[in-house]
């Protein structure tokens, strides 16, 4: 603030700190992106909107159909409450693949893979996405069967009705975290960041997956192609790093990672059972460890997943992804987001 407000003097140019935005201004709508920090941003946006309009001679001629100055415009409440921003506190209910058929899909619950997407990459996105992923948990915990109405109408034209809250009720959530972050960035920060707020919060990860992002600094898969699940090997030791970084934080010791042991077929992917295993065990001699695994590729990560809850109906998986928006970008590509 001291850089902004000396370089404004020096150019002397007004410099106004935009207020954050109270969901009492919002009259009864509600800010369609989600975490408590967007209402400072959609302060910010207001005010910019207000700025252009004013600089541009508009602003009179929109406030005739408003009440007072002081109102947002209906055009800012739209704004506002129909704003999308992919991968950013972004929710996806995972849907059936092609592969899967219709009596697949209905006997075992399609709405139990659920996927949260947040491309944080630093100590404070950190914190922020902690905050609103376990304020979506909670609120998923509370209200087991609304988030089920929600999805039944978007699944690639099936009808599915809602289970009874019985059968809801039986579910037996799993907290996943699908990390990776880029080589530049400090895991030793982000890391104890994110279990910190999130444990602050009442949420603990079961299970963390550390997996290589597909699109690189300076590529970018194609939105239209369609990654194969069989990619080309790749060194996972970065991935190794972070999965000693993660179970130094979880069991408060130094575990010794077995880096030859490469995952680098379907075969040799963690079985089923590694989701429903205590975390808080494990010997450093274990060659997967109890907490965290390392995946091979991205493509492989995403039907481990679907296969898991596939055999386990009474199982649901919410899953955050999050350390990279190249990672985030990846997953949404698979999922056809």
């Amino acid at each position: 603030m001291d850089v902004l407000q000396q370089r404004a003097h020096e150019l002397e140019v007004p410099l106004e700190v935009a207020a954050p935005l109270d969901h009492k201004n919002l009259k009864g709508l509600k800010l369609s992106l989600s975490g408590d920090h967007q209402f400072i941003n959609a302060g910010l946006a207001v005010s910019l909107c207000k700025c252009w309009l004013r600089s541009t001679g508009n602003w009179e001629k929109v406030l005739k159909n408003a009440n007072q100055e002081d109102d947002l415009l209906e055009a800012f409440l739209r704004g506002l409450s129909t704003a999308r921003l992919s991968g950013r506190a972004q929710t996806v209910y995972d849907t059936p693949p092609k592969s899967y058929n219709l009596s697949q899909v209905t006997e075992n619950s399609f709405g139990d893979l659920i996927f949260y997407l947040d491309g944080a990459h630093s100590p404070e996105s950190m914190d922020v996405c902690a905050r609103w992923f376990s304020n979506a948990v909670k609120e998923r915990r509370n209200s087991p069967s609304s988030s089920f109405v929600e999805v039944g109408n978007m699944v690639n034209g099936y009808i599915h009705h809602k289970k009874e809250n019985t059968e809801e009720s039986n579910k037996i959530s799993k907290q996943i975290l699908l990390f990776n972050c880029m080589e530049v960035r400090d895991p030793h920060i982000l890391l104890p960041q994110l279990v910190r707020t999130c444990a602050s919060s009442g949420t603990h990860f079961s299970k963390a997956l550390f997996v290589p992002s597909i699109s690189t600094y300076n590529k970018v898969t194609s939105g239209n192609s369609i990654a194969p699940l069989n990619l080309p090997a790749r060194d996972l030791s970065w991935q190794f790093n972070l999965q000693r970084i993660w179970e130094k934080i979880i069991h408060n010791k130094d575990f010794v990672v077995d880096e030859s042991f490469k995952m680098d077929s379907p075969g040799n992917l963690p079985p089923f059972e590694f989701l429903y295993e205590n975390g808080s065990s494990g010997s450093p001699s274990s060659k997967r460890l109890s907490s965290s695994a390392v995946m091979p590729s991205l493509p492989l990560t995403i039907r481990w997943l679907r296969d898991c809850i596939k055999e386990n109906p009474s199982l649901r998986l919410q899953v955050l992804v999050t350390g990279s928006l190249h990672l985030v970008g990846d997953v949404l590509k698979l999922l056809r987001r």
